[in-house]
């Protein structure tokens, strides 16, 4: 079971070139080896056969079953079969997820338990199978919703797997949901469908269909696009981190703040000033409602919290208990 037709040895070099552009070198050093957060879509089925392609006996692929859906362990058991069949070795991950927020609560659970794997398979990083159509897709719903830059910027081609020193790689974001399912459907495979990825009550379901029909869409321009602000947010982040080191103090009664940056820094600085004073993780349009508030002079509040315009710059507090 390979990757198949015409377009396989410029479809493994592109995908190993990728690999390359993300770790140089990670081809070529036989002493490393590459896990893989696969599915069973289409997505990451290709990710995998195109992985093992590029880098034969070096992958190990992994499935998370977060037990959300009847047809998860169906699903991980084809991904197991699949594994076998091309000669990698493949675990099931079942995980609890928490409750709250449910696509939050998977993905930290997914993450966990793909990073606990990964130490004892002695994997160098873990590759994961967003690809441009994904990065097009989040782009423009979250631009219909007025998001920032936070919200706006893309999954980055490299980055850290959450709460851990695990180089995470998404190796496929030049490469389009149409070619990835070709790869699999070349290679004679079935790959696992999701019946929400059709269902018109989902924004994304929605849009999918949309820029499938709008032939006009340069949807990896627009991923790029996704890619550049995700630079920009890192940015962002730094300026920040200057900013709070240089203008928030403690002060008697919480934190103050002398704002020098401009409004797009400022309200990151809010932001961390709320969870530093034990707040949950505020919505932008609260911070730049508070934001807003203080340039005009006036006092108020965010979650448990007072801002006032002091002397000192602007303070933040506990708001006081109330009386019964």
């Amino acid at each position: 079971m390979q990757v198949a037709g015409h377009g396989e040895k410029v479809l493994t070099a592109r995908f190993a070139a990728a690999l390359d552009a993300l770790w140089p070198g990670l081809t070529d050093n036989a002493d490393l080896k590459l896990g893989l957060a696969v599915s069973g879509g289409p997505d990451s089925l290709a990710l995998l056969l195109l992985a093992h392609e590029a880098l034969p006996g070096r992958v190990a692929a992994a499935t998370v079953d977060h037990g959300l859906r009847a047809e998860s362990a169906v699903e991980a058991a084809m991904v197991a079969q699949v594994c076998a069949g091309v000669g990698v070795e493949h675990a099931m991950l079942p995980v609890t997820v928490a409750e709250g927020n449910v696509q939050s609560q998977a993905r930290a659970a997914r993450y966990a338990a793909l990073s606990e794997w990964a130490g004892p398979a002695g994997l160098a990083a873990l590759a994961t199978a967003h690809h441009a159509d994904d990065q097009a897709e989040t782009l423009l719903l979250r631009l219909n919703r007025g998001s920032g830059v936070a919200g706006l910027a893309g999954v980055r081609a490299r980055g850290l797997v959450p709460g851990t020193k695990l180089a995470l790689l998404r190796p496929l974001l030049g490469f389009r949901r149409a070619e990835l399912a070709d790869v699999v459907s070349a290679a004679g495979i079935e790959a696992a469908s999701d019946p929400s990825n059709e269902d018109d009550r989902f924004d994304r379901a929605r849009l999918r269909k949309d820029i499938a029909e709008a032939d006009w869409l340069d949807v990896p321009a627009i991923a790029a696009s996704a890619s550049h602000l995700a630079d920009a947010d890192v940015a962002l982040d730094w300026a920040a981190q200057r900013e709070w080191a240089e203008c928030v103090i403690r002060a008697p009664m919480g934190l103050t703040y002398r704002p020098q940056a401009p409004r797009a820094v400022a309200l990151r600085v809010i932001a961390r000033i709320v969870r530093e004073l034990g707040g949950e993780e505020p919505r932008g349009g609260a911070v730049a409602r508070v934001f807003e508030s203080l340039l005009a002079r006036e006092t108020c509040s965010i979650g448990d919290l007072v801002a006032r315009v002091t002397p000192a710059g602007w303070n933040f507090s506990k708001a006081p208990a109330r009386r019964t």
